[in-house]
């Protein structure tokens, strides 16, 4: 047991208790250097040996609940599913100070992961966050990678301005710290019962838990000299003209944050990528609809 070296809260797992749609229990890792002794959550689901591995990322302010509905089509393939929740996030502890989240340090934590896992024949699977950061990701070591399903994120380089939809988020954000999360999904995601959206709050039972909600919206970078900006220029760069794996790109249509537009953007930089799938009725948490997505991705992907 590695001793924390920063202040920090752990969520009850209490909290956790009788998820709806979500059986599966997650194994902890601390032993990350840059965790700093903090204790992760990690659901690692399927065979060692199995021929894919899918490496699912989520944003903020959501956790590895939000890919329930995509994680049973992956096992039912036989493959290996592999989501963490990020430090701050879902069951991972969660640091007391908000400047403990950097992009340098998710990103460190995340290589860290798939090495202490030996992940190989990766999937990357993001959405959000789980794509500013993930996507800068396998140019550090292409050969474990395979293929990519991305949904509703970008790369922010800094050299152009961040889209209306995340300013208009990140303003919202300052000026409403403790928003109320399942009411953010419950607006997006109709669909959704009562206890699904709550699934979204557990983790975070007072002020305290919520460094990381509140620090992510001002972490991405807008500066060509923001921490991350660089990274994701040269991943910019990866994607166009180096990556040789499969890809498949999926758009909430309804999302407000990261639109059609961007999400098409995006695409045309990946290297043999097609356009993005719309999902007519998904918003920014398009893994709601996941059941449709996962076939989409097992097919894209094989």
């Amino acid at each position: 047991m590695v001793r924390p070296a920063a202040p920090f809260v752990r969520t009850p797992d209490a909290r956790f208790a009788d998820l709806p749609g979500h059986p599966w229990t997650p194994g902890w890792i601390d032993a990350l250097p840059s965790l700093d002794g903090l204790r992760m959550a990690v659901i690692d689901e399927g065979p060692r040996d199995a021929p894919r591995t899918w490496l699912c990322l989520h944003g903020n302010p959501a956790w590895s609940y939000l890919y329930r509905r995509m994680i049973p089509a992956f096992l039912a393939a036989g493959d290996r599913v592999v989501a963490p929740d990020l430090p701050g996030f879902g069951r991972s502890d969660k640091p007391l100070d908000d400047a403990w989240h950097t992009f340098s340090r998710h990103r460190a934590v995340l290589l860290e992961l798939v090495g202490h896992l030996d992940l190989r024949d990766v999937n990357l699977v993001v959405q959000d966050w789980g794509g500013l950061i993930g996507l800068t990701l396998p140019m550090a070591e292409p050969g474990r990678w395979r293929g990519l399903l991305a949904m509703n994120t970008l790369l922010a380089t800094g050299e152009a301005p961040l889209p209306e939809g995340f300013r208009q988020w990140r303003a919202m954000c300052r000026a409403k710290p403790d928003f109320s999360i399942s009411r953010l999904f419950a607006r997006g995601n109709p669909h959704l019962d009562a206890a699904q959206c709550a699934a979204y709050d557990a983790p975070f039972p007072s002020a305290g838990h919520r460094a990381a909600t509140r620090r992510f919206p001002d972490m991405v970078p807008e500066r060509p000299d923001d921490d991350g900006a660089e990274l994701s220029r040269r991943a910019a760069r990866f994607w166009s003209a180096d990556w040789r794996g499969r890809s498949i790109a999926v758009v909430g249509a309804q999302d407000p944050v990261f639109t059609p537009a961007v999400m098409a953007g995006l695409a045309s930089g990946i290297r043999g990528c097609p356009p993005p799938v719309r999902i007519e009725e998904g918003g920014h948490f398009v893994q709601e609809h996941g059941e449709r997505i996962a076939p989409m991705a097992l097919a894209a992907l094989a």
